[in-house]
Order: C-alpha cells, then structure tokens, then sequence
C-alpha cells in the first residue's frame, strides 16, 4: 500500500488550516522542538476561530508534525487573532489575541504546548511579538497600518512608559492607515510584527504591503503577500527597511522583458524566522480556497548572512567572491522541509501545488476538514491551458516508468505532464474522455534526479474541464 506524503508545504495535515504561525524552539524534559503558534482559520467565512492548538516537530524533522491540542480558547462570538509564545524561567507565556485582535491577554502554562491559563489582560495591541533579549530584558512590539514598541516590566503584561516607541517603522498606504506623517512607501509596515535577535542585530520582521508596481514579481498594484525584515543596532528605534523574505505569490514565471507573472492567489501574510537545528527557515502562511479564511502553514529554508561591513541579508541571497551582495524572496515550494524534493513514488495531493496557472476560472485549491492521514485537497475549476505544478520532486536514479493521476475529466481532454518549466518537455501523456477519474499511461522519456512537475490541461471546451486531486509515479 503507498504511502502518502506528509510534511510537504503545506506542512500540516491538508485538513488543517493554521496561519500567522510564530516558531519556537523550546527545550522541554531534554528535547528540542520547534513549536508554531498560530490562528485557527475554522470559521470559514471570516479569519480565524474561537479556538488555537499547538504543534511541533523534532528539530531534527521539520516534515514530522505533532498535534498537542488546543492551547487557548474563547466563549462563541469571540474570535482569537495572531498569537505568539515566548519562555522566561521555566514558565511559557502565550499572547493571546482576543477580540479579534483587539485584546491581548498573556496566559501561562509549564509546559509548551498549554493549557495557558490565567490570563491577563496587556498594554499591547494587536498582532503582539515579543522579544526576550540575550540579557534577559523583555521587549514587546505590536500595530496595524502602524508600528509600536516597548520594554515591558516583569509582570510581562505591562510596558515601561518612558520605553515606548510610535513608529519605529513608517507605514504602508492603506484605507485603514491614518495620515500621520509616517508614511513609508519602503518599509510599507502593515501587520505581523514578529521580532528577532541574530547576532547583535535586531531584527523586525513584519508584513509589508507594498504600493509601488514590482514588475520582477508581476505585481502592479497594492499588495501585502510579503515578509519583510528591517534591522537595527537597538531594539527600539533605528530600524532601517532591509528586504523581504517571502511572497506567497507562487512560483514567478520570468518573462523575456525581465518580469514576473505570479501563479499563485496571493493573500496576506505572517510567519518568522527561525534557527532550527542550525540552519534557517521562513515560516509564512499561503491561501487556498477563493478567500482568505481557509490559509495553511508553510515554510522555506533561508539564508542569512552579513558582509564585511555588517549590513544582514536574509532570503534568496546573491554572493560574489562569497561575499553577500543582495536578496530577494525565497521561492514558494511544494517541498518546504523536504530540502531534497518530495517522493516522486508516494502519493502526492493536488493540494500541494505551488503553480496553478492559465485558468479562464481561476482554478483553486480546495479546502478539506475531513480529518483523515489519506484526505486530499483537489485543485478545481481547471479550464484548458491551466498548469498545476510542484516544485520539486526526487525521482532517485532509478526512472519511472509509469504516472497515475485522480483528475475527473469533466470533458474530453488530454493532460501533459512536463518537467523543470511550465511549458517544459513532455515526459508522459494522458488522454481521458469525459466521467473519467483516473489514468495510468507509460513514461515517454526518462526522468532521474530532482525536478520540477507540471501538469497541462488541453481541451477544446470552454468551460471546467476538470478537477485534479492527486498523482503519483511508479518502477
């Protein structure tokens, strides 16, 4: 019997829907894990949900996920917005968001993953970050459409008056932004402020929502899909815009007048950085569905590195003589932690394409809640000339020699399955008549190693062709 995959991107089972997601690495009875805290996206008609859980990994398998159950939950009617957890002594404090946002409370727990209990209500606002400097000071930051930060006392509720700090970074332009003199069209600050402390550098990461075009990512108009970061000698004040490190826009497609076409539905963004196990990742938050309220976990590994004047890049970074010199976001993948690609020979969901591109209807993936290892999230609407693709698959050294894939042909059509670009060579085709659900066609060519996959819907009607729920290879 195959296996399906597990611990792809997203990371979580594809039932479960956790964005705004903070990682921890936390030491408890001898063991290092990374932790996410995150929103609960269960309403389904508005962000998030009433309630929030915990999981983890063992550092040393990020594509290895535990559930811990709900750590924090509010009366029905209230909704619990961005969280995040950060551990003083032997005491984890989480900062639950209440009201939307609009009431952080910290609770306490002697364990990692809750219950936390005890809250108590903040001076904080909304989408609270919190810092716990080498020297033991603690630091909180917080906003929306504009920034604040902190010291807080030890009762880490309340802050430090003479410590507090408007604006450390300029805003984006937005309907809910005030005209108050910090407008920033570089930083572009908008939400998710999450900090962190590499080396002796401060840095905030945060969403930006840029308002200028940025043509090498296809984008044209106001967007706020990315992580960013600014860094600064403080903790407090002097933070200079530096880069962003993700886009959840999907793989860019690179056209000859040196711009970009997205693939993906973009939506907002929030995540962090994190060291695990030595290396570093992104953790961010994509879309499925055809809203907002059905996100998922994600996460890339990433470079960070300083040059020899000290100045910090952090993502996909250019060296020259192995020196950093620039960095632009890292990819959107359908591996995430599985750094050498999935298992081309398990049984891979639909629901993990990072490329679903050329549709007349928007295809999409769908959201599941079925909690089940075996369910899997479909890709829908396909129209003729859409391309679903995952990068990357590890085929070994070994070619396959057949494909079989679950797509329920709502009309005659043919599907190409091409490798390493979207219009890339065809490696095997299938040809499926209308109320067919699954194929299995022989290899044309040989394909060993690591590649990207896609998937070309032809057909000559106009309307859906088909739904597209999972493949896989086989020797």
């Amino acid at each position: 019997m195959k296996e399906f995959i597990k611990g792809a991107n997203p990371y979580m089972p594809l039932w479960e829907h956790v964005p705004d997601g903070e990682p921890r690495v936390f030491e408890y009875n001898g063991e290092k894990r990374v932790y996410l805290y995150g929103s609960h996206d269960t309403l389904k008609k508005e962000y998030c949900g009433p309630d929030q859980g915990v999981w983890s990994a063992p550092v040393d398998d990020l594509t290895n996920w535990t559930y811990h159950g709900i750590c924090y939950s509010v009366p029905e009617g209230d909704v619990l917005y961005a969280p995040d957890c950060v551990q003083v002594g032997d005491t984890f404090y989480l900062y639950a968001a209440e009201g939307r946002g609009s009431r952080i409370m910290v609770a306490k727990s002697k364990t990692p993953w809750g219950p936390f209990t005890d809250p108590v209500r903040t001076e904080l606002g909304f989408d609270p970050g919190i810092l716990v400097d080498d020297d033991g000071r603690i630091y909180a930051y917080w906003g929306f459409c504009g920034s604040h930060c902190a010291e807080l006392n030890p009762d880490m509720a309340t802050i430090k008056k003479e410590t507090y700090r408007a604006h450390p970074l300029g805003h984006c332009d937005a309907p809910w932004a005030r005209e108050d003199g910090h407008l920033d069209f570089k930083a572009s600050f908008f939400e998710a402020s999450s900090p962190r402390k590499i080396g002796d550098k401060y840095v905030y990461v945060y969403s930006r929502r840029v308002n200028v075009p940025v043509p090498e990512l296809g984008i044209d108009f106001d967007c706020n899909g990315f992580l960013s970061y600014a860094v600064s000698d403080n903790p407090l004040d002097g933070y200079e815009y530096a880069g962003d490190i993700s886009f959840n826009g999907g793989e860019i497609i690179k056209n000859e007048d040196g711009s970009g076409t997205m693939t993906y539905q973009w939506g907002n963004n929030h995540g962090s950085l994190m060291q695990v196990n030595g290396k570093w990742y992104i953790f961010y938050h994509r879309q499925t569905g055809l809203n907002e309220f059905s996100r998922q976990a994600m996460l890339e590994p990433v470079d960070v590195a300083m040059d020899k004047n000290g100045k910090l890049f952090i993502g996909d970074i250019t060296y020259v003589d192995g020196e950093p010199v620039s960095s632009k976001p890292v990819e959107m993948t359908s591996q995430g932690a599985h750094i050498n690609g999935l298992d081309a020979y398990k049984i891979i969901s639909a629901g993990y394409a990072c490329h679903i591109f050329g549709s007349k209807k928007r295809a999409y993936i769908a959201p599941v809640y079925d909690q089940v290892d075996t369910v899997s999230a479909p890709v829908m609407d396909i129209t003729n000339g859409t391309t679903v693709g995952f990068r990357y698959l590890q085929f070994g050294a070994n070619a396959p020699l057949t494909v079989t894939a679950d797509i329920t042909a709502e009309a005659d059509l043919t599907v190409n399955v091409r490798i390493d670009d979207y219009k890339g060579k065809v490696v095997a085709t299938m040809k499926l008549s209308k109320g067919e659900t699954t194929k299995t066609v022989p290899m044309c060519d040989a394909v060993i190693g690591k590649h990207a996959v896609y998937f070309e819907f032809v057909s000559e009607a106009d309307d859906t062709v088909a739904s597209f729920d999972k493949f896989t290879f086989d020797r």
